[in-house]
């Protein structure tokens, strides 16, 4: 969820180090063998799927600003900056003429492993996706080398590799390059695969055939909307960031708003709640990457066990992780609030206790709490 053009790849350069136009001119035929082959190298590199769109993206533009001015982005201030350079590629990349779509599947586990996480209360639940190696890095060195492969068929072309890191309409591309349809829950689905999938982006001039975009499958299914805990999906096709599990405990930078704070379960680092009850995760795949296999036991590590963490050890054991974004402090937050949702103990009282006068007014004041909805004045 960054957006920070930090995070970007460089574009192809001529030997003078500026960017290289035009790119070398490809007949239709040329074209069509071209995409034909980007897939092949896509799926040799690992990607489920890659597909190829155009940068037409006013009906995403629309929503987009009608989302934006019922503020429910939150406190994600970077959606609502750059103009219109999140919905006209082109705009953010000058000489784009296509998006190369691809997604690589992250499920770790069978999806009964998830769920009995969840339903243990003194087990901490993070978020499928950020149990591995943080996809940002994974992604983002494939597409480079799929980029790669490009320049070395056709010569010297304008790119750039996005992977969640700049103003980019991801899922509006992923739909329009036929990898699947925006749910109800704003996920990207794929009739094939669920929605168990991280999607990347590689920016050219290179004048593709585009892909069919996928089509709407929900039908009139609403599983994901029903189960939500927080009810943050306020419509189909709609998600109030601010009431959602996984924009609290990754991007909101305060206090956990406490009409929210009993609902949250122990989930301490996003929710999955609406892909486990999708339907068509039934067709979702087990990742064969081991990057994204868990790492430092945070699949199965209780919540006073990961609360006793010291920002070295939390540093230290995150390292690599996406988890890590969001430092000591937020973690040491949402960890709070799950513990006191958890069933009352004399052990959960005393990991609390540990944390009451935490330095961080932010700390305190959610141990403080927890320790309250757990029977004990602090």
């Amino acid at each position: 969820m960054t957006d920070s053009n930090a995070d970007t790849l460089a574009r192809s350069r001529g030997p003078t180090g500026e960017p290289s136009r035009p790119p070398t001119p490809l007949s239709d035929a040329e074209a069509r063998h071209l995409a034909r082959a980007i897939k092949g190298w896509g799926a040799e590199l690992g990607f489920q799927q890659i597909g190829i769109a155009d940068c037409d993206l006013a009906t995403a533009e629309g929503r987009l600003q009608d989302w934006l001015a019922q503020d429910m982005h939150g406190e994600m201030h970077w959606l609502a900056r750059h103009g219109t350079k999140r919905t006209r590629p082109a705009e953010l990349v000058p000489g784009t003429l296509r998006v190369i779509s691809a997604r690589m599947d992250y499920l770790p586990e069978y999806q009964a492993d998830i769920e009995r996480v969840l339903v243990d209360p003194a087990q901490a639940f993070v978020s499928r996706y950020a149990l591995g190696r943080d996809y940002h890095k994974v992604l983002r060195q494939r597409l480079k080398r799929l980029a790669q492969r490009i320049e070395a068929h056709v010569g010297s072309f304008g790119y750039r590799v996005f992977v969640d890191s700049a103003p980019v309409m991801e899922k509006p591309l992923a739909q329009k390059a036929g990898l699947g349809w925006a749910g109800k829950h704003t996920n990207v689905i794929n009739t094939q695969a669920g929605s168990w999938f991280f999607l990347g982006e590689i920016y050219c001039d290179l004048p593709l055939p585009t892909d069919p975009p996928a089509e709407d499958h929900c039908g009139r299914c609403k599983a994901c909307i029903d189960i939500c805990p927080t009810d943050a999906i306020v419509e189909p096709y709609v998600l109030d960031a601010r009431l959602c599990i996984s924009y609290l405990t990754i991007e909101h930078p305060g206090p956990i708003p406490e009409p929210l704070r009993g609902r949250m379960g122990n989930r301490i680092y996003g929710c999955d709640d609406c892909q486990l009850v999708c339907p068509w995760n039934r067709f979702a795949h087990m990742t064969q990457e081991s990057d994204f296999l868990p790492r430092q036991g945070m699949d199965t590590a209780t919540l006073i066990e990961l609360f006793a963490w010291d920002e070295a050890e939390f540093l230290m054991r995150t390292e690599g992780s996406a988890v890590r974004r969001i430092g000591h402090e937020r973690w040491l937050r949402n960890i709070a609030v799950a513990l006191g949702n958890a069933p009352p103990s004399s052990a959960v009282r005393e990991a609390l206790s540990a944390r009451a006068d935490h330095p961080s007014v932010l700390v305190r004041e959610h141990a403080r709490w927890a320790l309250a909805v757990q029977g004990t004045a602090p």
